[in-house]
């Protein structure tokens, strides 16, 4: 997830509301690079159980990627 100002965190998404406010557990923050702080280091920092606003969440992922399900109202075609 990244935030408005920049901070990247990963974690376990535990719930929501109707504002996107989001409840996340076992978070770790990435870190800038102190020289450049545009730049991701490799360096994280464990965080713990978070509740992120809404409105300061600017991009929301998977970690691993997307996994590939089978529609289940796909009617079959003869």
């Amino acid at each position: 997830m990244k935030f408005a100002g920049g901070r990247e965190v990963v974690g376990t998404l535990k719930g929501y509301d109707q504002l996107v406010n989001l409840v996340l557990d076992d978070c770790k923050e990435t870190m800038r690079d102190p020289s450049n702080l545009y730049n991701l280091s490799v360096e994280t920092r464990e965080i713990g159980l978070i509740v992120a606003r809404g409105s300061s969440i600017i991009c929301l992922g998977e970690e691993n990627g997307a996994l590939d399900i089978p529609n289940p109202y796909l009617q079959e075609q003869e």
